[in-house]
C-alpha cells in the first residue's frame, strides 16, 4: 500500500509537475530512443509511476499496449487527459496491484524504484510479471552517492513538504536488488550530466 504522505505529495505538485519543461530534451530523447528500440509492435508494456503520462504518450504507440500506472490520483487526471495513441492505457493504483494482467513483455521504471516503499517487493513482483526475456527498463537516482551537503538538504525540503518520500540508495544497492531479483543487467548508462540518474536494462532468464 502506497504511503498517504507519498500521494499527498504528488497530487500537490502534480500540476506544476506537468508544466515543467524537461531540462535536457537531447538527454531523454536519447533515452526514450533507447527504450524504444529494445521494444516491438507486439509487446505489451506495463509502466510503473507513470507521472503525468508523458514518456506513454511519446513511445506507446511503438508498442500493442502499453499500461501506464500510478498511485497519485491527480497525476493520473493529467496522464487520462493528455493525447496518447489508442495503445495506452492509463490506470490509478499502487505498484503493487499495476501488476494485474500479467505476463508482460517489459516493465518501464522511470524515477520510481526510489520512490516505492518496499524496492524488492516490487522487482519481484516485476520479474514474476514479465514472460521470460522480458525487459525491467529503469531510471533511478541513488540518492546516497550525491554530495554530503545535497544529502542534508533533502530532509529539510521533505519537512517542508518540498521533496518527496524516497529511499537513500546508492548504485551498488540498486544493482544489488534488481540482481537478487533473478535479473540479468544487460545494460547500465547515465543520460547527460546527471550522473546519479543510473539508466538500467536487465533481463529475466529465459
Amino acid at each position: 500500500m502506497t504511503d498517504s504522505t507519498a500521494t499527498r505529495f504528488w497530487d500537490k505538485v502534480a500540476d506544476k509537475y506537468a508544466a515543467r519543461q524537461v531540462k535536457d530534451v537531447a538527454s531523454y530523447e536519447a533515452m526514450l530512443a533507447d527504450v524504444t528500440s529494445r521494444l516491438v509492435a507486439t509487446d505489451r508494456v506495463l509502466e510503473i509511476g507513470c507521472g503525468t503520462g508523458s514518456t506513454a504518450a511519446k513511445i506507446g504507440g511503438h508498442v500493442a499496449e502499453w499500461k501506464a500506472t500510478d498511485f497519485s490520483p491527480e497525476m493520473v487526471r493529467i496522464a487520462q487527459a493528455r493525447p496518447a495513441p489508442p495503445s495506452v492505457r492509463v490506470v490509478q493504483c499502487d505498484a503493487t496491484d499495476a501488476f494485474d494482467g500479467a505476463p508482460f513483455d517489459a516493465v518501464c521504471a522511470f524515477h520510481v524504484l526510489h520512490l516505492v516503499p518496499d524496492l524488492r517487493a516490487v522487482l519481484s513482483d516485476a520479474m514474476a510479471a514479465l514472460k521470460p526475456g522480458g525487459l525491467l527498463i529503469s531510471k533511478t537516482y541513488c540518492f546516497a552517492d550525491m554530495g554530503l551537503g545535497l544529502r542534508a538538504l533533502f530532509p529539510v525540503l521533505r519537512l517542508f513538504g518540498m521533496f518527496p518520500p524516497a529511499a537513500s540508495l546508492t548504485e551498488a544497492d540498486l544493482r544489488r536488488a534488481i540482481l537478487a531479483a533473478g535479473f540479468v543487467i544487460d545494460v547500465q548508462t547515465t543520460f547527460g550530466q546527471n550522473h546519479h540518474s543510473h539508466y538500467i536494462v536487465a533481463r529475466k532468464p529465459t
